[in-house]
C-alpha cells in the first residue's frame, strides 16, 4: 500500500477510532495493523496524533489574527527585523507611515497593534520569522607608539549626555586582508546610540581623520569624547592633533587590548550598520567610495530616526549571574529630543528632518543603492 493510500485510510478510520470504546479500538487497531503493516504501538501513536491535531488549543483564543500579522510583517521586514522588544517600540513610529503607503487600518486593529506585548509579538511573528529566517575577519592592527599618551577606559557608566562617541573600523576584504580595499568607519554616540558611517580607502591615517571630521560636521551635538580600540588607524599623531589642537579639546581614550566589550556600543553596530548593507564581499575599487557614502547617509537617517534601540541602565552580579536592566526602547532621535543638553534650535532642526522623511520611501531608496553597489561587485 502506498503512503498516500495509507494516509487516506487513516483519515477514514480516525473519527471511528476516536469514538469507539476499548474493545472497538482493539478491533480497529487489529484491522489497521493488518492492512498497513504497522507495529501496534506506532499505529496507536499515529491515530492519537492525528486525533490531537483536531483539538482546539487550550486557553482563551488570541485576539490577534492574520490581519495583524500581515501589517506587522511589512513593518518588521522594512525595519530590518528587530527583536520583539524593539519592534513593539517601532510599531508606534512606523504605523502612521504604513497607513500612508498601504492604506488605513481600522480603529480596532490600530488599538490592538499599539497595545500588543513583546511576548504576543513573539508568538504572532513566529511563522513569519521561520519563513524569512560568520563572523568576518579581524582587521585591527595594534598601534603601539602612542599608547602611553592615550588613557585606558573600560566603561562609560558616567556618560549622561550626548557627545562621547566610540569608533571602530570594518574591513571589506573578502577572504584576504592582503592588498588595498575599502574600509568602513563607524562612530556611535554612547548616550543616544546615534550612529554614522563613512567608507575610507585602506584606513590610512589622514583618510580616517578626514572621515571623522566629515561626520563631526553633521552631528546634531558637539563631540566631547572619543573612545576607540588599539588599532593603528586611531592611535596616531593625526588624530592626536585633530582632537587636542582645538579651542575645546576632545577627551581621547582607548579600550584594553583584546577586550571588545570596552567598545561594545560600536562593536554591535558592525553587523547592523555595515555587514547588513554590504555583506562580507571584497570591495577593492576606490571609485565606489562616494556611492557607498551616499548609501551610508541614507542608512543613518533610517536608523537614527526610525530604529528603536535598547540601552543598558544597570548591571549587577547576583551570585554567579549578571542581572541587566534596560530602559524602554527608543530611537536615537527620541533620546536626543528628551535630553536637556541638546539645544532647542537643534531639536527644531531634527524635528523638521523627521517630519519630512517617509521610512518606507527611504528604505526603497536604500535598497536601490544597495542593489546597485552589490550588483557591481558580482
Amino acid at each position: 500500500m502506498v503512503q498516500k493510500t495509507k494516509r487516506e485510510y487513516v483519515e477514514a478510520i480516525r473519527s471511528r477510532y476516536k469514538k469507539a470504546g476499548l474493545e472497538g479500538k482493539q478491533r480497529i487497531l487489529d484491522e489497521f495493523c493488518a492492512v498497513c503493516g504497522y507495529h501496534r504501538k506506532h499505529a496507536i501513536r499515529l491515530l492519537n496524533r492525528l486525533a490531537a491535531v483536531q483539538k482546539r488549543k487550550p486557553g482563551r483564543p488570541s485576539e490577534y489574527g492574520e490581519s495583524e500579522r500581515k501589517v506587522l510583517e511589512v513593518i518588521w521586514l522594512t525595519a530590518n527585523r528587530p527583536c520583539s522588544i524593539r519592534f513593539k517600540a517601532a510599531i508606534v513610529v512606523w504605523l502612521p507611515y504604513y497607513e500612508m503607503e498601504h492604506g488605513r487600518v481600522s480603529d480596532d486593529q490600530r488599538k490592538r497593534l499599539l497595545r500588543i506585548s513583546a511576548r504576543s509579538l513573539d508568538r504572532l511573528m513566529k511563522p513569519v520569522r521561520r519563513l524569512h529566517g560568520t563572523r568576518g575577519r579581524c582587521g585591527t592592527r595594534p598601534g603601539s607608539l602612542l599608547k602611553n599618551q592615550i588613557p585606558i577606559k573600560t566603561d562609560h557608566a558616567d556618560v549622561n549626555k550626548p557627545g562621547v562617541m566610540e569608533a571602530d573600523t570594518v574591513a571589506h576584504c573578502g577572504n584576504s586582508l592582503d592588498g588595498s580595499f575599502v574600509w568602513s568607519l563607524t562612530l556611535t554616540d554612547i548616550f543616544s546610540g546615534w550612529t554614522e558611517n563613512r567608507a575610507v580607502w585602506n584606513k590610512g591615517y589622514e583618510g580616517v581623520r578626514q572621515a571623522i571630521s566629515d561626520i563631526e560636521q553633521k552631528l546634531p551635538f558637539a563631540l566631547t569624547g572619543f573612545h576607540s580600540d588599539n588599532g593603528g588607524e586611531f592611535l596616531n599623531h593625526h588624530l592626536i592633533r585633530y582632537f587636542h589642537e582645538r579651542n575645546m579639546p576632545v577627551d581621547y581614550s582607548r579600550g584594553r587590548p583584546y577586550h571588545k566589550n570596552d567598545t561594545a556600543h560600536v562593536e554591535q553596530k558592525n553587523y547592523t550598520h555595515v555587514r547588513l548593507l554590504l555583506g562580507y564581499q571584497r570591495i577593492e575599487n576606490e571609485d565606489r567610495i562616494p556611492t557607498i557614502n551616499q548609501l551610508y547617509e541614507a542608512w543613518a537617517l533610517f536608523n537614527n530616526f526610525f530604529s528603536p534601540t535598547l540601552k543598558l541602565i544597570e548591571k549587577k552580579k547576583v551570585g554567579s549571574k549578571y542581572i541587566k536592566k534596560y530602559d524602554a526602547p527608543q530611537t536615537p532621535y527620541q533620546r536626543l529630543m528628551s535630553s536637556a543638553d541638546v539645544f532647542e534650535p537643534v531639536k527644531t532642526w531634527l524635528t523638521e528632518i523627521f517630519c519630512n522623511i517617509n521610512p518606507f520611501a527611504l528604505k526603497r531608496q536604500i535598497d536601490f543603492k544597495q542593489n546597485k553597489i552589490l550588483k557591481d561587485l558580482r
